[in-house]
């Protein structure tokens, strides 16, 4: 794949996406990396002081050898480490040091670059947090970098919560696939992500329809509801989207970089879940904006309601005025006003008038 242009600065490049705040790795922290060897599909735990040099010369040694390097909370000392050791081009060295990318896949060389974003609900706060992923594949090696030191489901990545074990478990759970080389890793961390997809699909939807009952119980605060959920459901569309497009460039190399079958029948399999997702998200867009569409009908409806009211106690009230307003000016050449019975006929007029146009305006419930 031919490189892209890089001219976009870096603060274009940064807060693309929403992220959460607060993991960020000082640039003078230990690095967190963990590094797990598999020799010929069978996962072996790399001693603890392995560094990136020590995991290329296991590889190295053997053809049937993989390495995988994980970095919780990676730090700029870790990317130069890992571009010193792997002679990394410098674009792609730019890639690695700055978050907030779309979801892409990019060749240089005989590396290749991806990154993706999972995604999951938080039932609390009624909302969708991302996590980006950068995956570095080369020959019989991969780095996985969390961006946003945050784990598939939103777990913190250091050891401390468990990250290791569940990392393991969801890259290098299954041996058999582990043998065809590092491409089956990136594949089972894809697959875990579009799995991941799932709950948060599950948490719009019951917010959508908590939605709809606000909507057609008359709820003021509706609106700024839908227009939040709107958001995230975009956010979502997003990253399902730029997923599809990754997946897609992964199907078209097939052929040219010889991807064993096994390995292409579980990205296909990959795709076809990510395809449901995608088709379901862009589902709840649309019906949010049919009730954003209702809500706005409704709320027109109500406001139309109270124009009537208003506008009908405006013509009732109309009549007595312009009784006083016409015995009001005072004329000497006016006979009623020296009437003995003018001012109780004008106060039954204007009686007669305002209770006459009440019964027609409630016939026409307008009141």
């Amino acid at each position: 794949m031919a490189q892209p242009p890089r001219e976009e600065s870096q603060s274009r490049r940064t807060g693309v996406f929403r992220r959460r705040t607060g993991t960020e790795t000082a640039p003078d922290a230990i690095s967190t990396r963990r590094t797990r060897y598999i020799d010929d599909g069978h996962l072996v735990v790399a001693p603890r002081e392995t560094s990136v040099e020590d995991a290329l010369a296991f590889t190295e040694a053997d053809e049937n050898r993989a390495a995988l390097l994980l970095y919780p909370k990676p730090t700029p000392e870790d990317v130069a480490e890992l571009a010193s050791a792997w002679d990394l081009h410098p674009l792609l060295v730019e890639d690695l040091l700055h978050a907030g990318q779309r979801p892409k896949l990019e060749r240089y060389d005989d590396a290749l670059f991806l990154v993706v974003r999972s995604a999951w609900y938080v039932d609390d706060a009624e909302d969708v947090d991302f996590a980006e992923f950068h995956i570095l594949v080369g020959p019989r090696a991969i780095a996985v970098f969390c961006q946003d030191g945050r784990w598939i489901d939103g777990l913190d990545a250091d050891d401390a919560s468990g990250a290791a074990d569940r990392g393991d478990r969801t890259l290098l759970e299954d041996e058999r696939l582990l043998q065809h080389g590092p491409e089956a890793i990136v594949y089972r961390l894809l697959d875990a992500i579009v799995d991941g997809y799932a709950p948060v699909i599950r948490g719009l939807a019951i917010d959508r329809e908590q939605i709809e009952r606000q909507v057609f119980g008359g709820e003021a605060s509706v609106t700024e509801r839908i227009y939040r959920l709107s958001q995230e459901i975009i956010d979502l569309q997003q990253a399902t989207s730029g997923l599809a497009e990754v997946l897609a460039a992964l199907r078209g190399g097939f052929h040219r970089y010889d991807i064993p079958d096994p390995l292409r029948t579980y990205l296909q399999d990959v795709a076809d879940h990510l395809s449901r997702v995608h088709t379901r998200v862009g589902e709840l867009r649309d019906s949010l904006s049919q009730i954003l569409t209702v809500n706005a009908t409704l709320v027109a409806q109500r406001q139309n309601e109270d124009m009537k009211k208003i506008s009908g106690w405006a013509a009732i009230l109309f009549a007595p005025t312009l009784i006083g307003a016409i015995y009001g000016m005072n004329f000497d050449n006016m006979p009623e006003l020296h009437w003995a019975f003018g001012y109780p006929l004008a106060v039954g007029a204007m009686l007669a008038f305002a209770l006459v146009l009440y019964v027609i305006f409630k016939r026409q419930k307008w009141m």
